[in-house]
């Protein structure tokens, strides 16, 4: 029952005011004892490990987003070099992982979602992944919140997509159809060596907003899908394994994507597993031969 009203209240909630309020809070740097008192408080709360952060010190943190997304210290998440691995992207629980369906990518018991509506519309967009893998990383408060490249890549493409903010955790998950392709998102579409490579930003109830490394904020955007093109840039936009390409100020949701054969998610993955960022998720067979 309890599950039920709280799916319920999220259909009658002002969703996008509440979210823009949280993240408007969040940057506030003019009240340092509210934030120090906030900030405290969440930690106790989601029960954050302070002491993987590159600044331990709460108070240090002029706002809650600079806190929430903190830099970790350096080594604490090796990156898996090996060139024919695929890293996680983030720290966080696996939602769910397999095979992409005639345009259909599983998301709960009873539930799923379109792919060509995840990544914004645009069938040409989602061709290169028919029938393809994906794996969708649930990012906790307690998480690190910056997001890096699961493989080497150059960036291709950026939608911004508009939309809800329902919650995105396991309950709202089971029970909301079509959930993280109706939720605000940023699709983001890499060149690499294996062939194309989308990660999908996913937004949620009370996420401030996202950012990306080359453009900043991405959300709050325009009110109708917007792509912006990078393929044809005098100095491409560029990025090594492991390297960061994004944040979430205030957290939520990946759903990386692979085209049909060129990756295999190691045996281990599986719904409800919890990774870390720079850990193997998946093996690229074609470098692997390609070594060979």
């Amino acid at each position: 029952m309890f599950d039920k009203l709280f799916v319920l209240s999220q259909y009658v909630t002002p969703q996008l005011t509440v979210s823009r309020l949280a993240g408007w809070l969040a940057d506030m740097d003019k009240s340092p004892v509210l934030k120090n008192r906030v900030i405290k408080w969440f930690i106790g709360r989601y029960g954050v490990d302070m002491s993987e952060a590159l600044e331990p010190d709460p108070e240090a943190y002029p706002s809650f987003n600079a806190f929430f997304t903190r830099a970790l210290k350096p080594g604490l998440r090796p990156v898996d070099d090996s060139a024919s691995v695929l890293v996680s992207p983030v720290d966080g629980a696996i939602s769910q992982l397999g095979t992409i369906t005639d345009d259909r990518v599983f998301q709960a018991k009873g539930q799923s979602f379109s792919l060509n509506e995840l990544l914004g519309g645009d069938p040409e967009r989602a061709k290169d992944f028919e029938n393809g893998e994906f794996a969708t990383i649930y990012l906790s408060p307690k998480d690190y919140h910056r997001i890096h490249m699961p493989m080497a890549g150059t960036l291709r493409e950026m939608t911004y997509v508009p939309g809800k903010l329902f919650s995105v955790n396991p309950i709202t998950a089971e029970q909301v159809p079509n959930l993280f392709a109706r939720n605000e998102r940023v699709a983001c579409v890499f060149d690499t060596e294996a062939g194309p490579m989308a990660l999908v930003l996913v937004g949620a109830m009370i996420v401030g907003s996202m950012e990306t490394t080359w453009a900043g904020v991405v959300a709050p955007g325009t009110e109708g899908v917007s792509t912006s093109n990078y393929q044809h840039l005098a100095k491409p936009i560029s990025f090594a394994k492991g390297e960061e390409m994004g944040r979430f100020r205030l957290g939520s949701t990946v759903v990386m994507v692979m085209p049909r054969g060129k990756v295999t998610w190691n045996g281990d993955q599986v719904a409800g597993k919890t990774v870390r960022m720079g850990e193997a998720f998946g093996a690229l067979p074609e470098l692997e031969h390609n070594r060979d």
